[in-house]
């Protein structure tokens, strides 16, 4: 695997866990959609997610 560019690293810093590597939310993880978001944010709305918790 290619490394990254320094330009690169600074852009995706957000989503590089503590081996460099780019990594999703766990939610995001099997999402077929471009919104992917980063394993460090907490997800507060995601509209295609809908929880078996929530009500209806």
């Amino acid at each position: 695997m290619p490394r990254m560019s320094k330009k690169r690293k600074e852009e995706w810093a957000f989503f590089l866990n503590e081996r460099n590597r780019i990594t999703y939310n766990p939610l995001c993880r099997k999402c077929r959609r471009t919104c992917k978001q980063s394993f460090r944010a907490i997800i507060i709305e995601c509209p295609p997610f809908r929880s078996k918790r929530a009500k209806p």
